[in-house]
């Protein structure tokens, strides 16, 4: 079976469950863990900010990046397909007490008009203030689209116009850096809060982290501790993410190549897909999904009409090849 669901599918490699072996180990809710104190320091210099802090989910660290920038009863802009408002539960709400408000942009791209006049300042109390605005790149639901650097960069100019706070939902960012050759330190320079996973397409089997200043990890550190996410000798998580950061980056290109061969499967032009995502409009979704299980590939649905493949660490170009094949026959029925 060719598992093209999602690339959190992706099992430890033989050398990574070694390194995870070896790792050295503390106590981290008292900060003493090693290999996770060297994960943090390493990722946050990548991004070029003060400090980081490990999670066991990307969507914990999502919800912890965003509560350092808004706080109860404020809200934050997104994209209407954007993970944090479609795909995490309502979790900002539910947890952190926050609002959100979404515009719609073409591919999840960023739309400066909409969210100019969407921008809500402090005006007393009678309006729900704008406190952040949250981009996602590559943004999942839209394809694994990449967000342009000088869109982003002509956010950042907008938002300091305003006082407006900016988080980036980075899942799959280093899919981002690997197709365009952006350095990460460029997209860290973007945002006031970040948040990046090392269990997609780095391959490590659990882990993201929370990126930003001194003061937000330190906050963050309790409030994860609240949330039940306190962890103790997690060095042999951390080991693995280290790992992945060491072996699995630039051999996402292949994961964008292999995706590419199966958009033009079904009939997309492969210059549209950007990463390892492929997203399509079926209008017999579900059915087009149970006939490609019958035949050895597996896929989702990520909406009434909408289906999901995603490549990954554990696709092979012979499995590429062959679940190409597949689709392009189902499509063409």
């Amino acid at each position: 079976m060719i598992d093209l669901r999602s690339d959190t599918l992706t099992r430890p490699t033989e050398a990574m469950r070694e390194a995870m072996a070896r790792a050295e180990v503390g106590d981290d809710v008292y900060g003493e863990d090693p290999t996770v104190l060297a994960l943090q320091e390493r990722v946050a210099g990548m991004f070029g900010h003060e400090a980081a802090l490990f999670t066991p989910t990307g969507s914990m660290a999502n919800v912890l990046a965003v509560a350092s920038v808004v706080s109860p009863g404020e809200e934050v802009l997104c994209d209407s397909s954007a993970h944090i408002a479609r795909a995490e539960l309502g979790a900002h709400g539910a947890i952190s007490g926050i609002t959100m408000r979404t515009w719609t942009g073409e591919r999840g791209q960023v739309d400066l008009a909409a969210i100019e006049s969407m921008y809500a300042p402090d005006m007393g109390p009678f309006f729900v203030r704008t406190a952040a605005v949250s981009v996602e790149n590559t943004h999942n639901f839209a394809g694994g689209t990449v967000l342009p650097i000088d869109d982003l960069r002509d956010l950042r100019a907008w938002a300091d116009t305003t006082g407006t706070k900016l988080h980036l939902d980075g899942a799959r960012l280093w899919n981002a850096h690997v197709a365009t050759g952006t350095p990460l330190a460029d997209y860290g320079r973007i945002a006031d809060v970040l948040a990046v996973c090392l269990s997609k397409g780095l391959g490590a089997p659990i882990g993201s982290l929370m990126i930003g200043s001194a003061d937000a990890i330190d906050l963050a550190r309790v409030r994860r501790k609240r949330m039940g996410g306190g962890m103790r000798q997690v060095g042999v998580l951390a080991a693995a993410g280290a790992y992945a950061l060491d072996h699995h980056v630039d051999r996402l290109a292949d994961d964008h190549v292999h995706a590419r061969l199966l958009g033009e499967a079904l009939g997309l032009d492969p210059a549209t897909v950007d990463t390892n995502i492929v997203v399509v409009d079926r209008p017999d979704a579900a059915s087009f999904v149970a006939a490609a299980a019958d035949e050895g590939v597996r896929i989702a649905t990520v909406g009434p009409r909408a289906v999901r493949l995603v490549t990954h660490l554990d696709v092979t170009p012979a499995d590429a090849d062959r679940a190409a094949v597949v689709l392009s026959r189902l499509a063409a029925r």
